[in-house]
């Protein structure tokens, strides 16, 4: 009997066995033919590698737009069990309420919950991307530090471009958005900076994690390349600064634009545009600079001065008759703004004064007979070359010829003083900085290398347009009467005993739907000055322009345009001190004992230690100094504290002064500044703790 029993226990398990390997063959045929079958693409798959985006550099080094890493954070909310979420959610939610500051700990807490009841396992948590030191900090909250498969928190890897010096050079450095467009050179390279895509075989590990497969093919990613740009901080937040300042002095204007340039290599070193939104604050989503091409007016009376000397129609010294300020001309009025005219003036004079009559006079006197010469002539100069620049966006340069239908009995004249010719600020300014560079015309350019890891891979650096854009005599008159214009004419402003200023004035009237007043009498103008410093050896060119909305009133280049040149200059040559003149000493010898405040003294290492003294401060402690006013020493002593007696702080900074009398238990009210030089109740005086004592500083 018991070895039936014994035998069909047996049968049972042997049945079970065989059941259980049934079961699992059934299982695996299943698996084969059902559609959702595992597959060897399910452990193994090919992953993109992303490279890294170039970063945007400064002339010096520093970074204008960088990648850095983001994260993105999700939480499996079935990663772990009641007892170890439940006691820390109260906790947990308040830490992100206080991280994200989107909603309550309550919020968060009934969010977590109702994701743990519904078996949500990606739940978004926060309502931005987190930052690596917010990610070390977030990975220290309750729960969370516990990691991903115990507790639950997820971190996606991103990169966010940013931008260091916030907006500044906003419209140079651009950006690139989803759909590829763009503007900058974030735009314009994009091909340099976001680098190749690699790829690598990966396979799935038992922990669902995926790690590359040793062995197999693999193409690394290749990072951006860097792109150092001509760009000076220093310089371009001078020029962003002062050109927004003098923009917010009226309601007139819509916009502006900066230009400065290297002289010697046509690196722009800051450009800057303001346009005026609908809500009357200032951004850069306009690029005059480089894209408004307008009638200049009285800047281009320089290409006018340069071709009658260069074809020996004039020199500095010839007069014109001005007249009283009003010349009738093939139907046409022209007009000086000077009261009653200018009368008889030299061509120096003229250029000085602005004066359009005289140059309009000149030029038809010039080149009347053959007005074909002028127009070559000023092609020639390369004023409205094609600049090529490195980042899109040029605006189309153009000069009215004899053989145009818009040509007139009138268009001589109006060439002559800036008119019926359209050029970009770059242009005008790219002209300037020839005059100022000894008449090589040197292409503007916004690139100079191209870096990995800091080496130079490819540099761009200078181009010259011309060679020579005039002879070295006309150039030398030239340069002579732009500098007239500021010592003598009307841009006076701008005179520096400390460097000298050469430039000139512009002011023009910008056509609205081909006239340059509408029935209702309203104008549009720019206001402009474009020159160089210091004039006697340029290292910087500059162009202002400033244009108005819609008014009847006027605004000229030299009240408007000429300051923020200046400002824009001073800051240039005070942040450059090797154009200052070197410091020399007044022939005194300074004292062997350095001043010291009294206070708490230092401890073996200090810079006391080293300093030529003839007697040193204890070791520590606190120290009372005062000064032998035979011998001028300083004689330093130990300073005793007693309690209940307000000790002796003349002389101490205001930080040693507070520490010792608060510890010593007063209340300290202070004014001025400096060291003390006086304290109530006076030194010495018996005084309970918690009273007040009132200390006064100077300098």
């Amino acid at each position: 009997m018991a070895r039936t029993s014994t035998f069909t226990r047996f049968l049972y398990v042997y049945l079970v066995f065989l059941l259980a390997g049934l079961g699992a063959i059934v299982r695996i045929i299943l698996v084969q033919v059902n559609k959702d079958r595992v597959t060897l693409d399910d452990i193994y798959k090919e992953q993109v590698l992303e490279p890294s985006r170039g970063s945007i550099l400064s002339y010096d080094g520093r970074p204008l737009a960088v990648s850095i890493p983001v994260y993105d954070l999700h939480w499996d909310s079935k990663a772990m069990p009641d007892s170890v979420l439940m006691p820390k959610i109260d906790s947990l939610s308040r830490c992100l309420s206080a991280m994200f500051r989107d909603k309550s700990a309550r919020a968060y807490r009934n969010e977590l919950l109702n994701a743990r009841k519904t078996g949500k396992r990606y739940l978004k948590i926060g309502n931005r991307k987190v930052d690596f030191g917010e990610l070390a900090e977030i990975r220290r909250f309750p729960v969370f530090r516990l990691g991903q498969f115990k507790g639950g928190l997820i971190v996606d890897t991103d990169s966010e471009r940013v931008n260091p010096y916030g907006k500044l050079a906003n419209r140079t450095i651009g950006y690139l958005n989803a759909d590829g467009g763009g503007t900058g050179i974030e735009f314009t390279y994009d091909y340099r900076l976001r680098g190749e895509k690699g790829v690598q075989t990966v396979h799935r590990t038992l922990g669902d994690q995926w790690i590359p497969v040793n062995g197999a093919p693999a193409r690394p990613a290749v990072d951006g390349y860097d792109i150092r740009t001509t760009i000076d901080v220093r310089i371009q937040e001078a020029a962003e600064t002062e050109l927004r300042e003098q923009l917010a002095r009226s309601d007139v204007f819509e916009g502006g634009t900066a230009i400065v340039m290297d002289v010697r290599t046509g690196a722009i070193r800051g450009i800057a545009n303001m346009f005026k939104k609908s809500d009357g604050t200032f951004d850069e989503s306009y690029n005059y600079a480089i894209a408004h091409a307008t009638e200049p007016g009285s800047t281009l009376k320089l290409a006018a001065l340069m071709a009658m000397i260069e074809d020996g129609c004039i020199t500095l010294d010839t007069e014109v008759d001005a007249g009283d300020g009003k010349w009738p001309y093939a139907g046409h009025l022209i007009t000086d703004t000077h009261k009653g005219g200018y009368g008889k003036i030299t061509a120096l004079e003229a250029f000085e004064k602005s004066s359009n009559i005289a140059f309009a006079k000149m030029i038809i006197e010039a080149y009347g007979d053959d007005p074909a010469t002028y127009v070559s002539r000023l092609h020639n100069m390369k004023l409205v070359e094609k600049l090529n620049l490195d980042i899109g966006g040029e605006g189309y340069a153009y000069i009215t010829s004899p053989d145009d239908p818009q040509w007139s009995g009138s268009t001589l004249a109006s060439l002559g003083y800036g008119y019926a010719l359209t050029v970009t600020p770059m242009h005008i300014l790219t002209f300037y900085n020839a005059v100022a560079n000894g008449g090589k015309m040197m292409r503007p350019y916004f690139i100079e290398d191209f870096e990995k890891d800091g080496i130079v891979e490819e540099s761009s650096g200078p181009t010259v347009v011309s060679g020579s854009i005039c002879s070295k005599s006309t150039l030398k008159a030239v340069r002579k009467a732009l500098r007239g214009v500021v010592e003598e004419g009307t841009a006076k402003i701008c005179n520096d005993e400390r460097y000298a200023i050469a430039g000139k004035t512009g002011t023009a009237r910008v056509a609205i739907n081909g006239r340059y007043e509408d029935s209702e009498g309203y104008r549009r103008h720019q206001a402009s000055f474009a020159g160089y410093f210091p004039a006697d050896d340029p290292k910087y060119s500059c162009i202002v322009v400033l244009y108005t909305g819609k008014t009847r009133g006027n605004f000229y280049g030299a009240t408007w345009a000429a300051p923020v040149f200046k400002r824009i200059a001073d800051k240039i040559y005070t942040s450059h001190p090797e154009w200052n003149q070197p410091l020399h000493s007044a022939g005194k010898t300074p004292l062997d004992n350095p001043r010291l405040a009294s206070g708490l003294a230092g401890q073996k290492g200090m810079p006391t230690d080293y300093m030529p003294m003839r007697t040193r401060p204890v070791e520590d402690g606190w120290i009372h100094v005062e000064m032998d006013r035979s011998t001028g020493e300083q004689l330093i002593s130990s300073l005793t504290i007693e309690q209940g007696i307000v000790p002796d702080v003349e002389g101490m900074g205001l930080k040693d002064a507070v520490y010792l009398l608060e510890n010593e238990g007063y209340k300290v009210v202070f004014n001025g500044s400096g060291r003390v030089s006086s304290q109530s109740p006076a030194a010495g005086s018996p005084l309970e703790k918690g009273k007040l004592i009132t200390l006064t500083l100077k300098q």
